[in-house]
């Protein structure tokens, strides 16, 4: 675990019980199953390196344990498995998962920077999405394009987050929020993240969609919520991708589900084309609608379409999971609390954006950002081989020793009137790349956190923070952040 005695070293001794049973009751038959179904050679397989690469430059070296191990590590104790990789390997480590999947991690500001500063014909992001992305967000959507319609997409969503433009939401986010306070039980533990999803889940039907009409709002919260079910666990899913395995598989359900709200989004799109006052209106999905390009070109249908399931994917659970991390590190923190109370009541806002900038450092909802490498390249001096992921890895690089005193503490005061250091702090990702929603994300927290103070006095249901745990490609809260409501404030 991060902070203890645990080691996992090869040859150790000292290996943990878990790990040995780990070992004796998995690796006979699931090695078996995996060498007859992943790519890659037998030496990979067993975890050994590389060998020298042909430039003279070694590949980064990392864990020579089986990629089941690896596997079972990444999903069940990730922030262990980094510290652990980090420490051992240094700022460059390889990571090998099941189907032949091999991510380089880099930790280290300059070589971030030097990742995102990268050529887009050698580090593809839209590529290194695509294969699990796609079929959610669409062929469309800005996470999945590279080069120049890359380009366009960025530059025909980027104004509807303006700071000017997002300052018309702050009313309905407010009622929002207000609304689904009210509804939270006094005196009884609760989880805080299924009150903030609810919470971002409207924001996004309301602000992004534009939706008014109440039959039309529910039907999408049930879809939404009903897709965001089924992808939780991404194992089935991909695992009964585009296999005939009967209406009730799992990707069966997700591509009805995924019909239905791409269905119901077009009719909405319709509908907002042919709206008398579609200038006048301030909803993401007009300002996409009235969008267009150097060319004067606006976008298509689907397009619009695409990008707003990507908003959607992209900022509503990753949105609510910053909140209620935010609020279970504030309520076992409770002088940052008091602090943070006593500067809103006064009309201040300076320590709550260094609150929100300390929640995403040291609980970042992404673990890392990914590259494809597509030719062979190198970084750190090391040669990182065509096929792989190259992965800034968000997480490591914020609690690095060098950047940040007490790394692993919830200090907010670090960031009081002062700029994380650059290249050292990327929640959103960074470089041409850097999350589109970011602004907006950072807007709704700024909106729902005072929301929440203002209104009930919390205090935390367990004695200690939450532990982190792995959900799909999110950290999130292990038990969801419960908390009391104690009184109306």
């Amino acid at each position: 675990m991060p902070g203890g005695r645990c080691q996992l070293a090869p040859g150790d001794s000292r290996l943990s019980r878990a790990a040995v049973a780990l070992y004796r009751n998995c690796l006979g038959t699931m090695i078996g199953i995996m060498r007859s179904t992943l790519a890659g050679s037998d030496a990979e397989l067993a975890g050994r390196q590389p060998g020298q690469a042909t430039s003279g430059l070694v590949s980064p070296k990392g864990p020579r344990w089986p990629r089941v191990v690896q596997t079972w590590l990444w999903l069940k104790r990730p922030t262990w498995f980094l510290d652990y990789c980090s420490r051992t390997y240094g700022d460059v480590f390889t990571v090998r998962l099941p189907f032949g999947i091999t991510l380089v991690h880099v930790t280290s500001p300059e070589l971030v920077k030097a990742v995102f500063g990268g050529s887009d014909d050698v580090l593809r992001a839209g590529e290194a999405n695509a294969t699990i992305l796609e079929p959610i967000v669409g062929p469309h959507s800005v996470l999945v394009l590279d080069g120049p319609e890359h380009l366009r997409q960025r530059k025909l969503i980027l104004p509807a987050f303006h700071g000017d433009r997002m300052r018309a939401w702050e009313g309905a986010i407010g009622d929002i929020a207000r609304a689904e306070i009210a509804r939270w039980p006094a005196g009884r533990p609760f989880a805080l993240r299924p009150a903030m999803q609810s919470i971002t889940l409207d924001v996004i039907v309301r602000v992004v969609f534009g939706v008014e009409d109440s039959q039309r709002h529910h039907e999408l919260r049930r879809l939404i919520l009903k897709i965001t079910s089924i992808g939780r666990n991404p194992l089935p899913l991909y695992a009964t991708r585009d296999r005939k395995l009967g209406p009730h598989s799992p990707w069966a359900r997700f591509v009805r589900t995924r019909d239905a709200l791409h269905a119901a989004l077009a009719e909405q799109i319709r509908e907002r084309r042919q709206a008398a006052d579609l200038d006048q209106r301030s909803d993401v999905l007009s300002l996409l609608l009235e969008a267009r390009d150097e060319q004067g070109s606006a976008m298509t249908d689907d397009e619009v379409r695409d990008e707003l399931v990507t908003l959607l994917f992209a900022g509503h659970e990753t949105t609510a999971t910053s909140l209620a991390w935010a609020f279970d590190l504030l309520l076992h923190h409770r002088g940052v609390l008091s602090r943070l109370i006593a500067e809103l009541d006064s009309g201040e806002t300076q320590y709550l954006d260094a609150v929100i900038r300390e929640t995403l450092r040291v609980r970042p909802v992404i673990a890392l950002v990914d590259r494809q490498v597509r030719t062979a390249t190198e970084i750190g001096g090391f040669a990182i081989p065509a096929g792989v992921m190259l992965c800034p890895n968000i997480y490591l690089t914020q609690r690095r020793e060098d950047l940040y005193d007490d790394p692993a503490e919830f200090r907010p005061e670090r960031f009081a009137g002062q700029a994380p250091p650059g290249f050292g702090w990327f929640p959103f990702g960074g470089g041409i790349r850097r999350c589109l929603g970011a602004s907006f994300a950072t807007y709704e927290m700024q909106i729902v956190i005072p929301e929440v103070l203002r209104a009930v006095t919390l205090r935390p249901a367990s004695r200690r923070p939450a532990r982190v745990r792995r959900e799909s490609v999110t950290f999130v809260p292990h038990d969801g952040a419960r908390c009391v409501v104690t009184a109306p404030r």
